[in-house]
């Protein structure tokens, strides 16, 4: 067994063109430490709907040079298969560590197949590759992130023609292609040939931000804003200059990019602590929103003062809320076309769409479905994503994003309201909904799988003493919904769906309770109801998973 693990690291040795991993591997070699070389070497890692993601290092169970070149090559390979032979690949990457490097390799490995390569000017949010692939008629799109991950992580999310993410058969058969490249001797890579673009693509991109926010809105609401060590900054001020906003006031300790993300345990604006700064630098210039952007700038995190009288208090809005905020206010604005989300994601969007006379549409989590709802002009998901102009960028965008829920918090200013405010009259309207969720981060694998296991063999009958009316299994999809591995619990006035994350090593409980109002003198009576009820649902959540 040691032999055949051995003699596996060597033969990866003598490819790796990286001198990094290779002192990593020969130093492990050297030390035949059998543990770390079998962690390495147990695999491949997925190529799937995500793209890949994992931990930098040496060995096909890492994000390395070694493995972005297969996968680079596996890609060119299925472009060809559709008739892409001289197709143009845009290529975006963020300011993680490898990941210039894993954008030239990729620019490399299209240019040797005979596919065109253009590699953005510099480390740029990820909706600037989105809006990049539509806007210069691209076949693909490459972008090199880990998103909100832990420091040591890096990715590599690929996008089709149409600027949306793959979903299958794409994936499968990408990644039948990476697999059949036997050796990195076969990959042709040369050292130039493909394009770096200039800033006309950015101009192009913050040009198309303009078209968010409603001609002569009130353009007042004073923020302060992070990037969360990220690439957001630059971009975001650009575009709040072109709005006529006042200009942020940066927390300048996670204002410029940093690989290491010093001030923070996860680089994601729903962990935490990672939004104390943030709320720091509220206290001092007490502006009237903060806006968080996750590393990458695909989301956007919201904060408001507090609405109990208590100056000081700052609190994050949930994904839902501002997802129901940018909702009202664009049908406020007379939008017309399909509104959708994911299925973890409030179903008070479709009590807000329904309200309009609008189509609505659940997908499966994440937005390579919300970007394929037909119609679609308005789209989200709770985790901090939203897509407020699916014709310039068909994914996220924590950009233009961050541009509409600032105009709306400017117009409610102009009212001497807030976007509480509003969040209540939207309550009155359609009920209370409220949503948590439990996320469990767990070391072993395993575990995850052992907590569906346990839901789906001995599944609760009830939880906080709400009877479970029916109980959906998602692998084996529905009349709308693919196949995914997930179980929906339809409670009496509650709903929980639980599945494991697509992108980390936690298993994700997401849980909605609607309370009805028929006031707002009975809002905070609802308030407390929805929190006992949704703090004794993750209780019993937990109980019956084991976990």
């Amino acid at each position: 067994m040691h032999d055949e693990l051995i003699a596996q690291a060597q033969a990866w040795l003598t490819e790796d063109p990286d001198p990094d991993t290779r002192t990593e591997l020969a130093r492990l070699l050297d030390a035949q430490d059998h543990t770390e070389l079998a962690a390495r070497f147990s695999g491949t890692l997925q190529f799937g709907t995500a793209g890949l993601r994992g931990e930098l290092g040496a060995g096909p169970m890492r994000m390395n040079r070694s493995v972005v070149i297969r996968a680079a090559a596996g890609l060119a390979a299925y472009l060809k298969t559709q008739g892409h032979d001289n197709g143009l690949v845009v290529i975006g990457y963020d300011a993680r560590h490898k990941s210039y490097d894993f954008a030239q390799d990729t620019a490399a490995v299209m240019t040797g197949a005979g596919l065109r390569a253009a590699v953005l000017p510099r480390p740029l949010p990820t909706p600037v590759l989105a809006f990049a692939i539509r806007h210069l008629g691209a076949v693909a799109g490459v972008e090199v992130t880990a998103s909100h991950n832990p420091p040591r992580d890096n990715g590599y999310k690929v996008y089709l023609g149409d600027g949306s993410q793959i979903v299958p058969p794409a994936d499968i058969d990408i990644a039948a292609e990476i697999a059949a490249i036997q050796s990195l001797t076969t990959v042709p890579r040369p050292t130039h040939g493909w394009d770096t673009l200039d800033d006309s693509v950015l101009d192009a991109y913050l040009t198309r931000t303009d078209a968010v926010l409603a001609k002569d809105s009130p353009r007042t609401a004073r923020t302060v804003y992070t990037a969360m060590h990220g690439v957001g900054k630059d971009v975001l001020l650009a575009a709040f200059a072109r709005a006529g906003f006042p200009p942020p006031a940066l927390v300048t300790e996670q204002a410029d990019p940093d690989p290491d993300f010093p001030t923070v345990a996860f680089p994601n604006p729903e962990e935490p602590g990672a939004m104390d700064l943030a709320f720091a630098k509220a206290r001092e210039t007490n502006p009237d929103l903060i806006i968080a952007n996750d590393p990458d700038a695909d989301r956007c995190a919201v904060a408001v003062r507090a609405g109990d009288g208590d100056d000081t208090g700052w609190r994050m809005l949930h994904g839902d809320e501002v997802g129901a905020l940018l909702a009202a206010h664009l049908v406020h604005r007379g939008a017309t076309g399909t509104f959708a989300e994911s299925i973890v994601s409030s179903s008070l969007l479709g009590r807000i769409a329904e309200k309009a006379g609008l189509p609505h549409v659940e997908t499966l989590t994440g937005f390579k479905w919300i970007a394929r709802a037909e119609g679609l002009r308005y789209g989200y998901e709770e985790a901090l994503g939203y897509c407020v102009d699916p014709d310039g960028v068909r994914d996220k965008d924590g950009i233009t994003a961050a541009l509409l829920i600032t105009e709306l918090a400017s117009q409610l200013k102009e009212e001497g309201r807030t976007l509480l405010d509003l969040l209540d009259d939207l309550a009155v309207e359609h009920g209370l909904h409220a949503t948590d969720q439990l996320s469990v981060r767990v070391e072993d694998l395993s575990l995850i799988a052992a907590a569906m296991r346990r839901l789906r063999e001995q599944p609760p009958s009830e939880l906080a003493g709400l009877r479970i009316t029916r109980t959906d299994d998602l692998t084996q999809g529905t009349e709308s919904l693919p196949p995914t591995d997930g179980l929906r619990y339809t409670l009496d006035g509650a709903r929980v769906i639980v599945r494991p994350s697509g992108t980390e090593p936690k298993l994700k409980c997401y849980l909605e309770v609607v309370i009805p109002v028929a006031s707002r003198a009975d809002l905070p009576t609802a308030h407390a109801k929805a929190s006992t009820l949704l703090e004794s649902m993750k209780r019993d959540l937990s109980r019956a998973a084991g976990i």
